[in-house]
């Protein structure tokens, strides 16, 4: 395994280590100031997001954190690393929290990081939007409100 790698792979454990505890000022820390969001689907906070300032005021702290219960949330709950090269980092992580409109958004993320200059330059992440739109945006869809029969695991 080549020491990039290896460094790749210990900023992303970080990375999570930090989500985990709820130290969302580390978090940050551990971005490049002009880091790039792609985040999926058609929700208020999908799309290219550009610059620390943007990911972390529109789409973090307004659309998530925001929408949640303040002191409830937690993310990081668990998380793997699932691949990793001298470039990027792929992860899974479950998170969430209760919802300000008292749904719980227990969401699944799976991340694609990239790597420069030992700070996430970029970031394409996947995940429920259905989810996201029934708890963060108060918009109820098809969604079934049990768990499948056969849930996810990583």
């Amino acid at each position: 395994m080549s020491d990039l790698r290896q460094r790749n792979m210990a900023l992303i454990e970080q990375y999570y280590a930090c989500l985990n505890d709820g130290d969302m000022e580390q978090v940050a820390a551990l971005h490049s100031d002009d880091v790039a969001f792609n985040m999926l689907g058609s929700t208020p906070v999908s799309g290219r997001w550009e610059s620390k300032a943007e990911c972390f005021g529109p789409v973090v702290a307004d659309g998530v954190l925001g929408k949640l219960q303040p002191g409830q949330w937690h993310f990081a709950k668990k998380w793997r690393i699932m691949c990793a090269d001298d470039v990027r980092v792929v992860g899974i992580m479950q998170g969430g929290g209760p919802g300000l409109n008292g749904k719980q958004y227990d969401q699944t993320y799976c991340q694609v990081f990239t790597i420069k200059d030992n700070r996430i330059s970029e970031l394409h992440e996947f995940y429920d939007t259905a989810l996201v739109e029934l708890v963060l945006n108060d918009n109820p869809t098809a969604k079934p409100a049990v768990q499948p029969d056969r849930p996810f695991r990583f």
